[in-house]
């Protein structure tokens, strides 16, 4: 069994991911991982935003795995997205449709209100760019045209992650991946 911490961080993103911040209460949190009160706030103090933050750096590290693992899955990135979609949807169907983006929901209820959060959620994204923008350019994609691409892959994924969640449906992300696919090989 995981030690309290990590039992502790694992329930807060998971709860977060679905249910968002302001959908997760502390009292969740602890009942989820099994551990008490006293102890969340041993290794969390400050609450609630602590855990926030410690959850999407756990979603960040997550996917950062996923993405490299589905870019990893064709010499070709053109070929490789379409890899990384087809993962993204059976991720997806094997949750049940519920545990998308390991970021997004946790981040959309603190905008505006708890910069730590919002800034901890750009610099995931910002990560993720970089990791597509690496692969781009050890393709043969030019510098530029790699960092605007990584901008469209990363946000389109996002965009079809979730409506393949509201629609139950991976056609969302399979439509993405065929498309980002062709844009990709566009500038090869």
């Amino acid at each position: 069994m995981p030690a309290t911490r990590e039992r502790i961080i694992r329930a807060a993103s998971r709860l977060m991911q679905r249910q968002g911040y302001d959908g997760t209460g502390i009292k969740q949190i602890s009942q989820e991982a099994r551990a008490t009160l006293g102890s969340v706030y041993h290794f969390f103090p400050g609450g609630k935003q602590e855990l926030a933050l410690a959850a999407i750096s756990r979603g960040d590290q997550e996917f950062v795995e996923v993405l490299r693992a589905g870019l990893a899955g064709d010499p070709d990135p053109a070929r490789a997205v379409v890899v990384l979609t087809r993962n993204l949807v059976e991720s997806l169907r094997a949750s049940d449709w519920v545990d998308g983006c390991p970021i997004t929901t946790t981040a959309l209820g603190t905008v505006g209100r708890l910069p730590d959060i919002q800034s901890a959620a750009a610099d995931a994204f910002a990560r993720w760019r970089g990791i597509v923008f690496d692969r781009l350019l050890e393709s043969g994609v030019g510098e530029s045209d790699a960092r605007d691409l990584a901008h469209t892959v990363i946000s389109t994924l996002e965009g079809a992650e979730l409506a393949a969640q509201v629609s139950r449906s991976s056609r969302p992300l399979e439509v993405a991946g065929q498309h980002l696919s062709r844009l990709i090989a566009s500038y090869r």
